[in-house]
Parts: C-alpha cells; structure tokens; sequence
C-alpha cells in the first residue's frame, strides 16, 4: 500500500493541530483507523507487508498528545468532534472506523457521538472501564498503572517522560525492553517476526514526540472511564486474544456492556494479533469496496 502523505497538519477551529498520515487509494472507501499506546499516525504504514486491502482510504490521525496532535484536556470527550473536523476538511461524509488497544476507547467515543457518521466500527484488544471482572488476566505492572494514575498523575507524567527520552535516544533499545518485560510468550512470537520490531522501533519516537503527554492520559482513562456504553446504539466488532495479558479481559467485558456488539474470541494470540491479521478486521468492516 502507498502512502499518499504522512506529515498532513490541519489547523482545528479551536486553533490546534491534529496531524494525520494518508495511506492507499485516495478514492477509495475511506476508513480511519486510531494507533494504540504506544503509537502514531506512522504505525500503518510501518506494517511490513502493506496488509491492508486495495479499494480503501486510510486515514490515520495522531491521538491527542501523540505525534503532530495537540493535547487538550479531557481528550477522550472532545475526539469524536476532532475526528468529524477532519473528516468535514477531507469531504469524507461517512467512514469505516478501527482502533486496537489504547486506541479503542476513543473508537467507541466516537461511536457514542458520531454514530451518523460511521459506517462501522471495530476495536481490538481495547482498553475498558478499571474494573475486576474486565482486568482480569493483565500483568501487575499494568494494573499498578492504572490504579496510581490518577491521584499520582504528576508521577507518571515524568515516567512517560523518561520513557520518551529513551524512545528518542535508542528506540531500539527500548523496544526490546518492552518485549521483554511485559509482552508475552504469543507477543514475542509475533514481535520477533521479520520486520515488526522495526514498526516499534520507528514509530516510538513520534510517539513520544511530545514527551509522553499522549501516553500518560491514556493510562487514567481506565480509572475514570466516561463513556456510557450502554448508550451506543450501533453494532461494534470487537476483538478479543483470550490470553492477552495487557488489557486482560476488557474488550470481552466491553462487548457484554454493549447493546449492539459482534464478539470474535481468539484463542492461543495476544495483543500484537492485529499485526498480522489487519486484512481479516477490514474484510468484516468494508466488506463492499466498490
């Protein structure tokens, strides 16, 4: 898959930027799809193999605090009219809509407040509410994130500080610390694969771009969860690895608390699953690319 443009910066009518990359056919059916924590706008193209199929348009913004978008408070509420400002500047009046991980939440802010514009949306391995049934299986580190991230919170910004310190002056380096403490036995096969690892090692330092703003408000979000999911009337796909030990159960936790929700349970996978399968995900949300 091309990429039409990586570095594109539009000026919000509030007077901040959200950059946004480009990929594949720009008159084909347009799709947006939201990067995990940690990620950028690069992480799609960054896929060995270009895995996605022909006929689409992806666009692929940077989440507020990430890459080339400016942090604003309360991010979670305010993307989804982000995401319509954008789709307005681009034409797009309908899209297709996919987030994995830390992404996740904001696809579902999106499918709460701009459902009319979503042709269909789908999460995999998404970040949820902090509650015991949905963090069951996530290792303690993760978990301990959570529960200190927000009356700490001035803590884990200098952690993700230091963090994209380390992303920005050995990327690889860094990667590999991250496989090796928190990815597990099925994500360090996928990991180890020809080509992934440099996805992370290329995509951390825009990640960490503006020193870990992006990364540290995500990881209240769980604590303080502000999205009614019972208030999404659209069908969502979701995607859950039984055993990932990242986020646990919450996407399965998730679609129990949707209304309208399609599960696909994945046996014997992990989190890194949607690297090498993105083509299944997008063949269920764009299953017509006429």
């Amino acid at each position: 898959m091309g990429t039409l443009r990586n570095d594109n910066i539009l000026t919000l009518s509030d007077g901040r930027q959200l950059g946004y990359a480009e990929y594949g056919n720009p008159e084909g059916y347009p799709v947006f799809l939201f990067h995990g924590n940690p990620g950028s706008r690069l992480s799609w193209g960054l896929i060995p193999g270009s895995p996605f199929l022909p006929g689409i348009h992806i666009v692929a913004p940077d989440r507020p605090g990430y890459g080339l978008t400016d942090f604003r408070k309360n991010a979670l509420i305010h993307w989804p009219d982000d995401v319509a400002e954008l789709a307005d500047y681009l034409g797009i009046e309908k899209f297709a809509l996919f987030a994995p991980s830390g992404g996740g939440p904001f696809a579902l802010a999106c499918a709460w407040k701009i459902p009319d514009r979503i042709s269909a949306v789908g999460i995999f391995g998404s970040v949820g509410p902090n509650e015991p049934e949905a963090t069951k299986g996530v290792i303690r580190s993760v978990r301990l994130l959570w529960k200190i991230s927000n009356p700490l919170f001035p803590i884990i910004k200098l952690q993700m500080r230091i963090m994209a310190y380390m992303a920005k002056k050995d990327p690889e380096k860094m990667s590999l610390r991250l496989r090796d403490m928190e990815l597990s036995e099925w994500d360090k096969k996928v990991f180890d694969q020809p080509g992934i690892k440099n996805v992370f090692k290329e995509d951390f330092p825009e990640a960490y771009r503006q020193n870990g703003i992006g990364l540290a408000y995500d990881v209240t979000i769980p604590a303080r969860w502000p999205i009614p999911l019972e208030e999404i009337s659209m069908k969502v796909h979701v995607w859950h690895a039984e055993p990932d030990v990242l986020v646990g159960n919450m996407s399965k936790y998730i679609a129990c608390k949707l209304p309208n929700s399609q599960l696909y349970e994945l046996p014997d996978t992990g989190h890194l699953w949607i690297l090498v399968h993105m083509n299944e995900v997008l063949e269920i949300l764009v299953p017509d690319r006429s």
